[in-house]
C-alpha cells in the first residue's frame, strides 16, 4: 500500500501540479490510512472494500478529528482509489459511494469599506516603505488575487495601458484581472520611485514588490506590513492578507457584479466557490435592511 503511495504522491505533485501544502496533507492524511490497513493484514488495495474504508473514517470521529479534517481525509482517499484505477492497479473503485460529512458553511470575513480606506489611511506615502506598502495593499484590493499570486507577480505582468495584470494561480493556471486607477497610480508611484533603489541592493529576480533590502518579498513580510497598519486603527477583525480578496469579492457582488464575471476574476475553477460570497452579500443586505428600514421594529 505505502509503495503505491508513494506513486500517487509523485502523481499530485508532478503531473497536477498541486500545492506542496496540499501534497503535505495528503501524505500524512493517506500514510495513516495505509497504516489502519495493514494493521488489519489488508496490504493489497485490491482487497479493500467500502466497509474498510468506513471502519477508517469511524477511527478517524473517535480520535477527535473535525468534520472539517475528516473531509479532507475523505478526498485523499478518493483521489487516491481513482488514481489506483486509472493505473488497473484495481478494477473497482471503493470509494464511489462514499459521502463526506455535511460541512457547516463558514463565511470568511471581511472588511467593509469603509475599512479598507481606514487602513490605507494610516500608510505614510512621504516615505519609500509606505510607497510601496501602499502599492501592495491597493494591488491586493484591486484584483483580488492570492498573497501567492502577488509575491511571485513579475513586473512585466503589469499592462498599465490595458489595465491589467496577468496572474498565475493555483496549478499554474493563468488568468489576466483588471486593476483600477488607485492601484495603478499606486504602483506607478512605487516602480518610478522605489523599486529601481530596492532592485539595486539585492536579486529582485524580476518581482514587482520586494522587501527594504532588494528581495522578494515572504508571505511573513506582507502579513507583518499589513498587521503594523491595522494596529494603528480601531479595528477589531482578524486581518490578514486574505481579508482583502474576500472583501474584493463582496465588495463587487454588493455593487452588482456578474457571479461569473467575479469567478474568472479570483480564479475559481467551481462557481460554487465562488458563491460562498453571495451569502456575504445577503447578509449584508439583511444588515442594511435591519438599519435603515423604518418598520425594521
Amino acid at each position: 500500500m505505502l509503495q503505491y503511495l508513494k506513486d500517487f504522491i509523485d502523481y499530485i505533485r508532478i503531473e497536477r501540479s498541486l500545492s506542496s501544502n496540499t501534497v503535505s496533507a495528503y501524505e500524512n492524511d493517506l500514510t495513516r490510512y495505509c497504516e489502519f490497513m495493514e494493521d488489519r493484514k489488508i496490504v493489497d488495495p485490491r482487497s479493500v472494500k467500502l466497509k474498510d474504508i468506513q471502519k477508517f473514517i469511524t477511527a478517524l470521529g473517535k480520535l477527535g478529528l473535525s468534520k472539517r479534517t475528516i473531509a479532507r481525509n475523505i478526498s485523499a482517499l478518493k483521489s487516491f482509489h481513482k488514481f489506483l484505477l486509472q493505473e488497473d492497479i484495481i478494477e473497482k473503485n471503493p470509494t464511489e459511494f462514499l459521502d463526506a460529512p455535511k460541512m457547516p458553511k463558514k463565511l470568511p470575513e471581511v472588511l467593509d469599506i469603509n475599512e479598507v480606506e481606514e487602513i490605507l489611511n494610516q500608510i505614510d506615502t512621504d516615505k519609500s516603505k509606505g510607497i510601496r506598502d501602499r502599492a501592495i495593499i491597493e494591488t491586493l484590493y484591486s484584483t483580488g488575487m492570492r498573497v501567492s499570486e502577488l509575491l511571485a507577480l513579475k513586473k512585466s505582468e503589469v499592462y498599465f495601458e490595458e489595465g491589467v495584470i496577468r496572474v498565475l494561480g493555483k496549478g499554474n493556471k493563468e488568468r489576466i484581472v483588471p486593476f483600477g486607477k488607485c492601484a495603478e497610480s499606486a504602483i506607478k508611484k512605487y516602480i518610478k520611485g522605489v523599486r529601481g533603489s530596492l532592485a539595486d541592493r539585492g536579486k529582485s529576480k524580476n518581482v514587482l514588490f520586494l522587501n527594504m533590502r532588494g528581495k522578494p518579498l515572504s508571505r511573513m513580510g506582507v502579513w507583518k506590513i499589513i498587521n503594523n497598519y491595522v494596529k494603528l486603527t480601531g479595528i477589531k477583525k482578524n486581518v490578514s492578507p486574505h481579508i482583502f480578496r474576500h472583501s474584493f469579492a463582496t465588495h463587487l457582488l454588493e455593487g452588482g457584479a456578474n457571479l461569473r464575471a467575479v469567478q474568472e476574476m479570483l480564479g475559481h475553477v467551481d462557481i460554487s466557490t465562488t458563491q460562498i460570497y453571495t451569502h456575504l452579500d445577503k447578509s449584508y443586505l439583511k444588515e442594511q435592511h435591519r438599519t435603515f428600514h423604518p418598520r425594521w421594529k
